[in-house]
């Protein structure tokens, strides 16, 4: 006949002290995985990056358009430098470029940054030069980046 073991001295289990321990153990690598990560940099990569590719994206439709229209620009694109007017927005002091996505035929939608403010605004910013040169730029740009292209 086996005997109930009546010593109680080798029950199996943690104690709760051996518990937190692990669980201390386990939030301090966590704390440092979470620092060594930066959430907040890498989403501030993530919407520059989003940002580098609109700004191409519209530069090559408003050159698109220039090609197709015997090297004319645009006309709404000014020599001072002025936020694009958002698809469907009302674009008063803003500068239009419906003619790109008019048909879809440049651009299905003028990209919209990823932190635009305003429901009218792309959040994107266009101007010409004296030489005729066309600048995109995100002036909303994080992790103090600067992102402008010139064509």
């Amino acid at each position: 006949m086996i005997k109930p073991c009546l010593n109680h001295k080798h029950s199996q289990g943690f104690t709760l002290l051996e518990i937190l321990l692990v669980v201390a153990a386990i939030g301090i690598l966590a704390g440092i995985v979470i620092v060594a990560v930066n959430p907040a940099k890498q989403l501030g990569q993530t919407k520059n990056a989003q940002r580098k590719s609109d700004v191409n994206t519209i530069l090559n439709a408003v050159y698109q358009y220039t090609l197709d229209n015997n090297g004319n620009l645009p006309p709404t694109i000014t020599s001072t430098s002025t936020e694009i007017c958002n698809t469907g927005g009302t674009c008063t002091g803003l500068i239009d470029l419906s003619v790109l996505t008019t048909d879809e035929e440049y651009l299905v939608a003028i990209p919209r940054d990823p932190s635009a403010a305003t429901v009218d605004g792309s959040g994107y910013y266009v101007h010409q030069s004296a030489n005729g040169r066309i600048t995109v730029s995100a002036p909303n740009a994080e992790l103090e980046e600067i992102i402008s292209v010139t064509r």
